[in-house]
């Protein structure tokens, strides 16, 4: 698989709710990082995978639907618009992750995202 076909894979994979679909995608040594507020990063794939069950189960419906994937190498960024349904509410967010990948996995990302407008959509203020 090319990095960018990763990383398309890796963004479908929540859709499926299994977050061994999920966690299959990354390495060993997997950064997670998050630009934003309300995230919080790990570094690891067992602490990613102990904390991706609550994410899903805390994002009822998630899926990101992908706007432009851009890959350089190993390099690949992502543009995506998060969905969700919380508080009865429907959660459409803009983001944009950017990837490093190692062989067929992802070794590092960042997630940049709006929290406040998370906040807004989900009536969490």
């Amino acid at each position: 698989m090319t990095p960018a076909a990763v990383c398309a894979a890796y963004l479908a994979a929540f859709a499926t709710g299994d977050p061994d679909a999920v966690t299959s995608l990354v390495t060993d040594d997997f950064v997670n990082e998050h630009t934003a507020a309300l995230g919080t990063g790990c570094i690891g794939k067992q602490e990613y995978a102990r904390r991706v069950p609550g994410f899903l189960a805390a994002m009822p419906g998630l899926r990101y639907e992908v706007e432009e994937i851009i890959a350089d190498g190993d390099r690949v960024a992502a543009a995506y618009t998060l969905h969700t349904r919380i508080n009865d509410r429907d959660v459409a967010v803009r983001g944009m992750m950017r990837f490093r990948v190692t062989g067929d996995r992802i070794a590092h990302r960042t997630d940049y995202w709006d929290s406040l407008v998370f906040k807004e959509q989900a009536g969490l203020e």
